[in-house]
């Protein structure tokens, strides 16, 4: 009896282990699948968004080319069109960067980053976005370093999906009202991001839910992403909570435990 009762824990035991295999897979699809969304959503600011280096290098290239067949080109001219074509690849090397780093499909790994990098680099991705949809993005990031052990793809998904959340909050309201606020701070033995926006707020009543899945006041929306960043979070030992500003809109807050130094 007691060799049938321990097969019997051991094979729930089993079973327990494969399932929360299966879920975290399940999770980590889920997740990947909101970045594609996230990306579909960003493909005609970013083409945009290329579409001007991408000019500048023709242009420059086109002149370079007539400065060549003369019978004696300004070396020094040739030479800053050079270097405005290396610059111009440059900015649209880094456009395709972050997208890439965005859609990119790896193994969960912990690094050493710090937030203020994390933020900045989802509002330069967000940017274009931004524009498009006429909201004024702002960044105000800590004055010191906030040193957090994460994974650099999942924080700036979770943060991502909060900014554009709060885009999505401001639809209906006028392009000059629409402000989304980016902070970062130091909490004692945590480091804080916070997204703020300028929109209607989150009714009183549905302000525990809006992490829930597949929660949404959106007519087009699935209610993945805010449940997404709070998964993220979460399993990164952080903490993520909404509140309503005094003088209207909402704040998303993250907190993780700083880095031991």
């Amino acid at each position: 009896m007691q060799a049938a009762l321990i097969g019997l824990l051991l094979e729930q035991r089993r079973r327990r282990r494969y399932f929360e295999v299966q879920a975290s897979r399940r999770s980590e699809e889920l997740a990947h699948s909101n970045r594609y969304s996230t990306a579909g959503e960003l493909t005609a600011s970013i083409a945009h968004e290329l579409n001007q280096p991408l000019g500048a290098i023709l242009l420059n290239a086109e002149t370079a080319e007539l400065l060549l067949k003369s019978s004696s080109p300004d070396l020094d001219e040739l030479r800053q069109i050079v270097t405005a074509i290396r610059l111009d690849d440059l900015r649209a090397n880094n456009v395709l960067h972050r997208l890439r780093n965005l859609l990119k499909k790896a193994p969960s790994e912990i690094k050493e980053v710090d937030l203020n990098e994390i933020a900045g680099e989802s509002i330069q991705l967000l940017s274009p976005l931004s524009i498009s949809r006429q909201v004024k993005l702002s960044a105000f990031p800590a004055p010191m370093s906030l040193p957090i052990g994460v994974d650099p793809v999942q924080l700036q998904q979770a943060i991502v999906n909060l900014i554009v959340n709060a885009m999505d909050a401001m639809s209906k309201m006028p392009s000059i009202e629409r402000w989304v606020t980016v902070h970062t701070a130091r909490a004692e033995s945590f480091a804080e991001v916070s997204v703020s926006d300028t929109g209607p707020g989150i009714p009183s009543d549905k302000i525990n839910e809006v992490f829930e899945p597949f929660f949404t006041t959106k007519a087009q929306g699935m209610g993945i992403g805010l449940s997404i960043a709070r998964t993220i979070i979460e399993a990164h030992n952080g903490r993520i909570w909404a509140e309503n500003k005094a003088g209207g809109g909402a704040v998303f807050r993250i907190s993780l435990p700083l880095s031991a130094t």
